[in-house]
């Protein structure tokens, strides 16, 4: 039963209480001018939720673990207690409640009663915690909560699984300092927009961490590879080698990524199956050969916006053959059908195809393509002068299957093609043709004979 169930969760306002109640705070940094500035807190849906105060408050609550309600020494009580419905109802029903609570409910929640308290940190409820808000201060939250979890097993957080803190611009590797420490048993961590993030953190949480298979360093400009600690890296058998499990990895706008550091990724990371490099901006063909070499399985690839890669990197792509299902060389604008054709001859199994802004793609590499991919489903080559009415021709014939086709400013698609697709495709369920010379009319037949199929244009004709 999982505290959060991968959605994240919005703050609620703060006022003075929050400095006595007896569990840590769900809000543990308040303005640092007036009270009257909104706090950012641990959010259900990705956005902050500001409230006000009307008292005054300090410039900054340090959260603080106090007893269980209910130790204090209470005024007089009436002696006919009266109870709440949802008094009445079980444990086992409360828990079930509670599991679908986000960390910063959890956190409130346990400061209604006592019984309330014992539920809300029930280990079973703490397999994820997830916090947000760019001033929030991640650092403590981490460590008070890391903390609150780990009184029943001294300094381990046996049951925590998933820590996701994206966009705390305040975290930095302290934080995660904690994390590596305290959670043996992470296996998915994500850190995007956490920019003061630097390798050293990410290399202890790695090395101490052997069950993470999901990581997420989108936006951490800082890390330029992934590695083991030399420590860790000393207390490994040669027969284990210096192997990091992780399957997923996005390293999007990891701007200081080099081959080196890549290359480096490659060969500690050998089970990746999705690696996501977009906009890595120094990335070149070299690096691709090692990916190749060294992670076989890889599934789905993003180099979208990584403009140093050419028709030579596509061919070291290639070499994952069978594996490659997605793969995204949106604004690469040195591939050319030499590249796209490797793809096509050794990638038969391709789904999704995202070579948008690749001006050097024609209707010859996208026959080859049609001809090779049977089951691709989605397809993006807006941008792409050179695709003509010829190439969807092609794809209507041979890849009837696809579901999505953006061809957005081809400026050689004419109502020719799309009657093609429309009449073959089926299933196509989205078709991109703004700022294509398209008529009323094609489009019109494209709408009769893919009943399911929006359209998106700028022929303010056709409606």
């Amino acid at each position: 039963m999982g505290a959060n169930n991968g959605k994240q969760y919005g703050s609620e306002g703060l006022d003075s209480s929050t400095r006595t109640l007896s569990t840590p705070s769900p809000g543990l940094i308040l303005p640092s001018k007036s009270s009257s500035l909104s706090s950012p807190a641990l959010s259900s849906n990705g956005h902050e939720t500001n409230s006000s105060s009307s008292s005054s408050a300090p410039a900054e609550t340090v959260a603080v673990i106090h007893p269980q309600p209910g130790t204090h020494t209470r005024s007089r009580q009436s002696k006919t207690h009266h109870y709440a419905p949802i008094d009445l109802l079980p444990d086992h029903t409360l828990l079930q409640i509670f599991s679908h609570l986000s960390t910063n409910q959890l956190c409130r929640c346990a400061r209604v009663c006592r019984r309330w308290y014992n539920l809300a940190w029930d280990p079973r409820l703490w397999s994820t915690i997830q916090l947000t808000g760019e001033l929030l201060h991640a650092d403590r939250a981490i460590r008070v909560l890391t903390h609150r979890l780990c009184q029943d097993t001294p300094n381990i957080c046996l049951t925590l699984e998933t820590v996701v803190v994206n966009g705390c611009k305040r975290l930095t590797d302290r934080g995660l300092h904690v994390v590596a420490q305290c959670c043996p048993e992470l296996r998915r961590l994500e850190v995007a927009g956490c920019y003061n993030i630097s390798n050293e953190a990410v290399f202890e949480v790695v090395s101490r961490c052997p069950n993470l298979e999901h990581l997420n360093l989108s936006g951490c400009s800082k890390v330029t590879c992934i590695s083991l600690t030399q420590e860790a890296s000393l207390q490994l058998s040669p027969l284990h080698g210096q192997q990091i499990s992780i399957h997923y990895l996005d390293m999007t706008d990891c701007f200081s990524l080099e081959d080196e550091g890549l290359r480096t990724i490659a060969s500690h990371c050998p089970r990746l199956t999705h690696l996501y490099l977009r906009r890595c901006t120094r990335l070149t063909d070299e690096a691709l050969r090692h990916l190749a070499l060294h992670c076989p399985s890889v599934r789905e690839l993003s180099l979208s916006d990584c403009r140093l890669v050419g028709d030579f990197g596509l061919r070291e792509v290639a070499r994952l053959e069978g594996c490659l299902r997605y793969l995204s060389v949106a604004h690469c604008t040195r591939i050319t059908d030499v590249g796209m054709r490797y793809v096509a001859r050794y990638c038969p199994r391709l789904r999704y195809l995202n070579a948008r802004g690749c001006e050097g793609l024609t209707d010859h590499g996208l026959s080859h393509l049609a001809r090779s991919c049977p089951r691709l489903k989605s397809l993006d080559v807006g941008k792409c002068p050179l695709v003509s009415d010829s190439g969807l021709e092609q794809l209507a014939m041979y890849c009837q299957g696809l579901r999505r086709v953006s061809l957005r400013a081809c400026e050689s698609v004419t109502g020719r093609g799309l009657k093609a697709l429309a009449a073959n495709c089926c299933e196509l369920q989205l078709l991109n043709v703004q700022d294509c010379e398209v008529s009323p009319e094609a489009l019109r037949f494209v709408r009769r004979h893919c009943r399911r199929c929006v359209i998106e244009h700028t022929n303010p004709a056709f409606y």
